[in-house]
């Protein structure tokens, strides 16, 4: 018995299940060319060339548009496959460059700072320190920051020498009568001179990262001493 010539994949189809009649297992799956691998679709292609009829050898373009619907499919899977072995390896760089970040000081967008215990001085007394970046602008002639603790009363404030661009303002915990304060957050503002005129300007803490985590899509977020979550988007410096 001849096989009259292939013409279109339902025909290749055809000739699949007669080479490989279905199981109880597979019955109810589809038999699609996008569901084969690489030896079922050579061993369809042998079977193909094998029982064609001789008077009527099989029509060149079907065989080489099956081919190229199989290589198109398996390209398509291999592509995935790379995507996905990329997305794995960019991930865990990420992770491990996020992890560097770790210890280090970043600049939020928010003016409230913690006064944090850094050390002890040579008689064994507690150091501490905030510290914040100052908005100067552009050519500041100097101007003046601000410390309130949460309730807006002020006690402290400070110069600020002429400069341009983010200026690092630290304090000591120390209010204006010399008096050491407590730990805990602060409100910092300030105030820059420029052109005769003195305007406000923006402030922003800084805040230790004390761990990071990555999201969904490779996002970073960044975990700082005071129990606050930033995106790592959001920092405005790293120090």
């Amino acid at each position: 018995m001849t096989l009259s010539a292939l013409t279109n994949p339902s025909d290749s189809a055809a000739i699949f299940e007669s080479l490989n009649p279905p199981r109880e297992a597979d019955k109810g799956k589809a038999g699609s060319v996008e569901e084969m691998g690489s030896e079922e679709f050579l061993t369809l292609m042998i079977a193909q060339l094998e029982n064609q009829d001789p008077t009527e050898p099989m029509d060149q373009l079907a065989f080489m548009s099956q081919l190229a619907q199989f290589a198109q499919v398996s390209g398509i899977q291999e592509l995935n496959d790379s995507f996905s072995g990329l997305n794995n390896t960019l991930t865990g760089q990420q992770a491990l460059q996020a992890s560097q970040m770790v210890g280090r000081s970043v600049a939020t967008n928010s003016n409230v700072s913690n006064l944090g215990v850094v050390g002890v001085d040579a008689d064994g007394n507690p150091v501490a320190r905030l510290s914040a970046s100052v908005d100067m602008g552009n050519n500041a002639s100097g101007g003046s920051f601000y410390i309130q603790d949460m309730s807006g009363q002020l006690v402290f404030s400070g110069n600020l020498p002429p400069g341009s661009g983010s200026l690092p303002v630290v304090w000591d915990g120390v209010d204006a009568e010399g008096n050491p304060l407590p730990p805990g957050q602060y409100r910092i503002s300030a105030e820059v001179t420029r052109n005769g005129k003195t305007q406000t300007t923006s402030v922003y803490a800084h805040e230790q990262v004390v761990s990071v985590a990555i999201g969904a899509g490779n996002t970073v977020t960044l975990n700082l001493a005071n129990g606050q979550s930033l995106g790592i988007n959001d920092v405005k410096e790293f120090f």
